[in-house]
């Protein structure tokens, strides 16, 4: 049983190719080309236009246009100096009322414990850049103390900005102050 199957199987396979059944292929055969019409290379010249009773003026061909020089540029004129005038001054505008900032709203005991500690934070710093005014620094040293008081310069603009920035920014450079001085001092 297993035989003929597999005969039955191998005569269909054989049977099946498609070099047994003929196919008729349709080809594509393109449109031959349209020759396109010729265009005239001479200029084609149009009949002058008639007068029309009650025309001021002979219509404008090309040939009747004439051809203008640039106007010359007027003079500067001569300016005096302009008179005082005596005018009401304009009304003051309304303030605007100051527009909402997104961020955190803080309590008040949140709001002074984050100014503490900015504070003592930029404290630290300036004590820190005092005793290091003093010490001649390498130019890596130098380096860390001008990111020092630049990280200060920042933390005191964010203040009145971003009171959690500002913190951030003096911490950061309370750390990198301190571990300068402790590099300084050995």
């Amino acid at each position: 049983m297993g035989k003929s199957r597999f005969g039955a199987v191998l005569a269909l396979s054989a049977f099946s190719g498609s070099c047994w059944f003929q196919k008729t292929h349709t080809v594509f055969i393109p449109p031959p080309p349209q020759v396109q019409p010729r265009i005239p290379t001479e200029a084609v010249s149009l009949p002058q236009p008639t007068m029309i009773a009650g025309d001021p003026l002979p219509p404008e061909t090309p040939d009747s246009i004439p051809t203008l020089a640039p106007p010359p540029a007027p003079p500067a004129p001569h300016r005096r100096p302009a008179e005082p005038t005596h005018t009401a001054a304009p009304p003051p505008a309304p303030e605007q009322p100051e527009t909402p900032r997104l961020g955190p709203v803080f309590t008040p005991d949140q709001r002074r414990e984050y100014n503490r500690a900015l504070d003592e934070s930029l404290d630290h710093v300036r004590r820190a850049l005092e005793i290091l005014a003093s010490r001649n620094l390498n130019s890596e040293q130098s380096q860390v103390r001008n990111t020092i008081s630049t990280f200060q310069h920042q933390a005191e603009q964010y203040r009145d900005q971003d009171l959690i920035s500002a913190v951030n920014l003096a911490h950061r450079a309370d750390l990198l102050a301190q571990d300068l001085l402790t590099r300084v001092q050995q």
